[in-house]
């Protein structure tokens, strides 16, 4: 019988909140993610208080105050799926500043309850915006919440260059912890990790290849927007942070696909987390798969499993989504251009473009 022994050096001692944010670990994921003697190292973010936007969240605030621009004590009033939100409830605590979060029906009950704990406001939309879905009805609320409240700041997570400046760290962590990275694979959401990272990641390694992952029904990378299960990747609007020229080809993943790849890193790894994750692992585990044998891959994963209980991780919400139809096929479906045709299931494409430039999205 193998015997496990405990790494037993010592861990900082945090005396303050926001010294537990950052230093993360990483973890080797192989077969049957990837192939035999092939895998990549996951970034695991679940480790932060919050998760991985605990980062840009501290970076932002803190940026904002030493501009001027928040004033001592105002409130902060933004937009979020969950995790920026934890975020910036850590953020108030630390800086001394009210939050609040302007979501939708479709947050969690365990990250609404813990947003409450945390002592932020949790303000909820009622029904999506008729082009923008739900992201483009929680910041028309948000929008409202500033005119009334003139002393309120804004983060805007979808456009604010100190998001990207947010993620040196992660950057420098895996410098250090893994050396060369020739392959980053991120999910895509605001962009702000993905433009963070690859930059500062470049600036070491030139030749780095940075892989997007985004969801189906996502209109970021030029497909239609539609209605989505999948939370925390993906967008009904275009961020300002995306940077689409950093970007080396994308991959579309559907549900189905990121509940497999979930639940069998779970099964096989014991590290796991949500739609991210496993949309994230699924396509790193193809990379390494298919690269040659000495390429250096790293994933970032932005969060663990525990809010995902009731969704990711339920058989009867997965049943009736049906969404435990199995493995994926091991390659995915290729098109060459975004606009090719709408895309149901994980298809790569090695063209990245911005929409926004590039007309009118396929439908």
């Amino acid at each position: 019988m193998q015997e496990f022994v405990l790494d037993r050096t010592a861990r900082a001692i945090a005396d303050r909140p926001h010294d537990l944010v950052g230093n993360t670990p990483v973890m080797w994921v192989g077969a049957p993610l990837s192939g035999p003697d092939r895998g990549f190292w996951a970034k695991l973010e679940g480790f932060n208080p919050g998760g991985m936007k605990d980062r840009a969240a501290l970076h932002m605030v803190g940026r904002a105050e030493q501009r001027g621009e928040l004033m001592p004590g105002a409130r902060i009033i933004e937009s979020s799926s969950g995790t920026f939100g934890l975020g910036l409830a850590l953020s108030g605590l630390v800086y001394n500043h009210p939050v609040t979060v302007v979501t939708d029906p479709g947050l969690e009950p365990i990250v609404d309850r813990m947003l409450t704990a945390f002592g932020a406001r949790v303000d909820r939309v009622e029904r999506p915006h008729p082009v923008g879905g739900w992201q483009q009805a929680r910041r028309e609320h948000v929008a409202a919440a500033l005119a009334a409240d003139p002393t309120a700041w804004c983060p805007d997570q979808y456009s604010n260059p100190d998001a990207p400046d947010g993620y040196a760290s992660l950057a420098e962590e895996l410098i250090e912890q893994i050396g060369r990275v020739d392959v980053l694979v991120c999910a895509v959401g605001t962009g702000g990790h993905s433009a963070g990272v690859a930059s500062h990641l470049r600036g070491h390694h030139p030749d780095l290849r940075l892989i997007a992952v985004d969801t189906v029904a996502s209109t970021i990378f030029g497909q239609p927007a539609g209605p989505r299960l999948m939370r925390g990747l993906g967008s009904s609007i275009r961020p300002a942070n995306v940077d689409y020229g950093a970007f080396d080809e994308v991959h579309w993943v559907a549900p189905a696909e990121a509940v497999w790849a979930c639940r069998t890193l779970a099964a096989t790894h014991y590290v796991t987390g949500g739609w991210s994750v496993g949309a994230v692992a699924l396509v790193a585990g193809w990379a390494a798969r298919t690269a040659a044998p000495d390429t250096r891959i790293a994933a970032v994963f932005p969060d663990g499993p525990h809010r995902y209980f009731d969704t990711v991780y339920n058989d009867t919400y997965c049943g009736e989504h049906g969404l435990l139809a199995g493995p994926p096929p091991r390659e995915p479906e290729v098109i060459a251009h975004p606009g090719e045709r709408v895309v149901q299931s994980w298809t790569r494409c090695p063209v990245v473009v911005d929409p926004a430039a590039a007309g009118p999205v396929v439908s």
